[in-house]
């Protein structure tokens, strides 16, 4: 059974990104539909377990916006306006609906990082 699920680490504190603001969107058609805007726990993960489970998992294209700036000046870390990193948008291809789907994002207000994790 197929799945999408996050998970995001501050590696300028060492920690979950707990309270990071995100948004999964699905790109199709020249447009942009925001599946859902949610708040990381304090694990750094979404509360609701996966993003898209079994039901909603389809073959597409998708985005993850992640409110890196406005995360680390809550935490705050005093960031240069305009920041040098405001959002994170990372753009991914779902090919395989029975396939899990994990986008981990490690992140610093100067650098990121991301991978297909397990």
């Amino acid at each position: 059974m197929g799945h999408l699920s996050t998970h995001v680490l501050d590696t300028m504190n060492g920690c979950p990104a707990g309270g990071m603001r995100v948004r999964l969107q699905r790109l199709a058609g020249g447009r942009t539909e925001t599946l859902a805007s949610f708040t990381l726990n304090a694990d750094g993960r979404y509360d609701g377990g996966a993003l898209l489970d079994a039901q909603a998992m389809a073959v597409g294209r998708y985005r993850l916006v992640f409110e890196v700036a406005s995360y680390f000046r809550a935490r705050g870390v005093t960031l240069p306006e305009p920041p040098f990193i405001d959002e994170v948008q990372l753009d991914f291809g779902i090919a395989d609906a029975a396939g899990h789907y994990h986008v981990p994002l490690l992140v610093s207000p100067w650098s990121y990082s991301t991978y297909r994790g397990s």
